[in-house]
This record gives structure tokens, sequence and C-alpha cells, in this order.
């Protein structure tokens, strides 16, 4: 009996010792940790199998929340491309962050971040690390202050422009400095499909950077824009996802061809499964890559997205329920447009489980400042979850509020604070909307109470004034 006990208490020990161990924030001899930034583009909060999808799974992101730590109340930056990611690279929110909306500079690429902005990119080298973007940009033209090779990246291949990342088969990316034409896409070939191509240079990334720390952004063109996969993707769900409604998109004739349009499609369902099939597998080749190299355990890992899913070039989210139990979709600031599924996985420090703490994309660069030593810039809108990731609910601050703002279809804002939702919609109208909800009791956002409530509404509308700061390039509102 006395040796029963005795290993039962050292079976305890060791237990009690591995989680105590794994809930330990990094020490200053730690080695530090590597990053990678897996940004989904278009994937909504139901899309992932582990946040409820039934119509397909994603084994390989499943594994990662199974093993990491699942964030329920994870907000985008915005709820379209550009100004998602300038909030997240730069941790302020869309009433502070430079990029407030998707500025086209043609002939190709965006409005560019100026060289006075601090990204996240900046903040990782400047305590050592090497920097890889693969994937979309979006964020500045070729060349531009913008240019990610301009912001803190190291290397880049892949789509500068995010108009030209509507495509699947372009006909050139861009590697570093150089624009690389594909042979196989030209015309109406479709001999290389991007996605992979870039997912052998971030792996090949990896590789290069085993023997020091390097953060690793990978933000995926899948699933938005046109419905594209290869076919061995396609075959696997033909057929099998209830009735096709054929999208058809431009001729080769057409100016957008390739250039923006989004391509005909006959199976929309199985294309979209196809690629959320790939996007997984992608995810799985990252972390073979990182176990091969001994590099699993001190990575860390996220999986999000940039915001809400789209309806454009044949998608179909009500059949996927991509949006889970939220109302909205892309553009819209109701929760299905700007909450999205986040997953932090790091295994030799954080525990698996699930949170409800109130976070968003411009907490990133507070947090990975935190867990780097590094400091970040001065009036962040972000606070650091660290404490979540280390199992410490006691030490984690909390926002007084959330704010967002979304400059198209006659501009609208929104703002999160506590268990109240505030939306006012037709900004730059003579006359706006406001609508209120409890997200405690009303998730889904189908009881608006602003005639009940109206003290609720003009504390609301207060702290909206307050969040929105003026910017001489993205004008909003009759302010």
């Amino acid at each position: 009996m006395r040796h029963q006990r005795h290993n039962a208490c050292v079976i305890i020990a060791t237990i009690l010792s591995t989680l105590l161990f794994r809930c330990q924030p990094a020490k200053v001899n730690d080695p530090l940790p590597n990053v990678v930034f897996i940004l989904a583009d278009d994937l909504g909060y139901g899309d992932l199998s582990c946040f409820g999808q039934t119509k397909f799974r994603t084994p390989n992101i499943d594994a990662l929340a199974a093993g990491g730590l699942v964030f329920t109340q994870h907000y985008s930056g915005s709820t379209v491309c550009a100004p998602s990611r300038s909030a997240l690279l730069t941790g302020f929110h869309t009433g502070h962050t430079f990029i407030r909306g998707n500025k086209e500079v043609l002939p190709e690429g965006q409005f560019p971040l100026p060289d006075s902005i601090v990204t996240l990119a900046e903040m990782f080298k400047s305590k050592g690390y090497s920097t890889g973007i693969f994937g979309k940009w979006g964020l500045g033209f070729p060349g531009s202050s913008g240019d990610p090779l301009n912001q803190g990246f190291d290397s880049f291949m892949g789509y500068n422009c995010q108009r030209l990342a509507h495509n699947y088969y372009p006909f050139h990316l861009w590697h570093n400095h150089e624009k690389v034409l594909i042979p196989e896409n030209q015309g109406t070939n479709t001999g290389v499909f991007a996605p992979e191509e870039i997912q052998k240079h971030a792996l090949g990334f990896i590789d290069a950077n085993r023997e020091k720390s390097f953060f690793l952004f990978l933000p995926s063109i899948m699933p938005h824009a046109e419905l594209a996969a290869p076919a061995s993707y396609l075959q696997k769900y033909s057929g099998k996802l209830g009735e096709e409604k054929p999208f058809n998109g431009p001729e080769p004739s057409d100016k957008t061809f390739k250039t923006g349009g989004y391509s005909s499609q006959r199976e929309p369902h199985a294309a979209f499964a196809a690629m959320v099939n790939l996007l997984d597998e992608h995810v799985g080749q990252v972390v073979k890559k990182l176990k091969e190299l001994n590099l699993y355990d001190n990575t860390i890992i996220v999986f999000t997205s940039d915001n809400g899913p789209h309806q454009e070039g044949g998608a179909d989210p009500d059949y996927f329920d991509s949006n889970g139990p939220l109302r909205g979709y892309k553009r819209d600031l109701y929760e299905g447009g700007i909450r999205v599924p986040m997953i932090v996985h790091w295994p030799a420090k954080i525990l698996p489980g699930r949170t409800n703490h109130m976070s968003a994309f411009w907490d990133f660069m507070a947090t990975f400042s935190e867990l780097v030593g590094a400091e970040p810039p001065r009036d962040s809108d972000g606070l650091s979850f660290v404490p979540t990731l280390f199992g410490q609910p006691d030490r984690q601050k909390s926002h007084p509020y959330l704010y967002w703002e979304f400059h198209e279809q006659g501009g609208k804002q929104a703002v999160r604070k506590g268990k109240w939702k505030a939306l006012r919609l037709n900004v730059n109208g003579e006359k706006s909307k406001f609508e209120l909800y409890n997200l405690e009791d009303d998730p889904s956002e189908e009881h608006d109470l602003s005639e009940v409530y109206g003290d609720s509404v003009r504390e609301m509308n207060v702290l909206m004034q307050s969040a929105h700061t003026t910017n001489p390039v993205f004008k909003f509102g009759n302010r």
C-alpha cells in the first residue's frame, strides 16, 4: 500500500512539475521563440471543424487547437483585407492605424504604409530575428515605403497587390524586388497554382533560418476570391456537397481576366472545401518541417483569419454556415464580419484549452513585444494577452472597449464594451442609424435594444467619437 501511495505521489508530482514548467513565461536566458503567424483570407468563424464546421474537416488546424489555446472572442482588425492587416502589423485599431481601407494604386498595389510606422516585423528585427513574409501583402506597391522589404521583412514571396491576389494562376508573383513571370500561367494556362509555389518558399525559409530565431508571416490567399483549387483536391469533393450553382467569371478577352476578376467555377461548393483542405495541409506541412528540424517545441504558431467569410465569385457561406452562430459577413461590422477563429500553440509553454478573453488584432504587437522583451510602439491600442497564454487570468488586463470603423457602404462604426455591442450605420449620410446588442444574451445580434437602453447608446456614441482620429488619406464621416 505504501509503495502504491509512493508511486501515485511520484506520478502526481511529475504531472504538476510539467504543468508548472509549461505555464512559466520565458526567462532572460531562455532562447527566443520562433513565431509562425498563419493568416487565412476571408475564413469565417465557422469554417474550421474545431469551430463547428461539419461539411468538411480541417485535421491539421484541429490538431493545433487541441494542443493550443483557442480564443473564442477574438476579433480581426477590420472587415476587409488592408485595414485588418494594418491593425495587425502596427498595433493600432482602425480609428488610429494609418491604412483604413482598400485604396488601390495602379497599376499594381495599394496605398503604402509610411516609413514612420513601426511594424511587427521591425519589432522582431530589433531583437535579432530573421523575418519573412510569404503570401499576400496589400500594404504598399512595389518599391514604395509600404513595400514589405521596407517594413521590416528580409524575405518576400507572393502577391504584392491584393487585387491580383484574387487569382490563383497569376501571370507573375514577386520574389523580394524581382517580378517573377510564370510562363505556365500565361494566356489561359493554369500550370502553377500560386499558393503551392509560395508554400515551397515558406518551407525553404524555415530551413534557411533553422539556426536562429525567425518570424514567419504566412498571409495565405485561401480561401478568398475566385474559387479554384488543383484538380486532385477538387476531385475529393466533386458531387458531394449539395446542389451546385455554377459561377460565370470573366472571359479571356476581358480586361479583368487573371487581373482581379473571379474565374468561372462549375462547382463552387467543392472548390471552397478543396481550398480550405489545401490550406489545412499547408499548416500540416509547416508543423512537419518544424518537427523535422527540432524547432517545434520552441515555436509559437498562431492561426487566425483577416475577417469574416465573403460572398463573391460564387462563394456560398450560408451553405457552409461559415459564420457559425454569428450574424454578418465580410464588409459587415456585425460579429460575423469581424469575429474570427484564433489559435495560439506553443508546446513548451502554453497549456491546451479555451479562453473567452476578448482580444483583437492590435493586441499582437503588445503580446509579442512582451514575449521577446521588446518595447511596443508608444500609445499602442493593444494589450498583451501573455497572462492568458500562461494561465494567469488574475494578471490579465482587459480592454475598456474595442473599436472598428469601415469606410465603405456609407460608413460604419462599431464598439464592443463588455457584453454590449453598438453599431452606427450610414456614418457618411445625413442621418446615421444606431443599433445596440447584448452579446451575452444575444450573440447572433438579432434583437436591437437601442430604443430600450438610450444611456448605453449615448455612451457608445461618445466612445465612437473619441476613438476616431482624422486621417489625410482615408477620410471618414462628416466631421
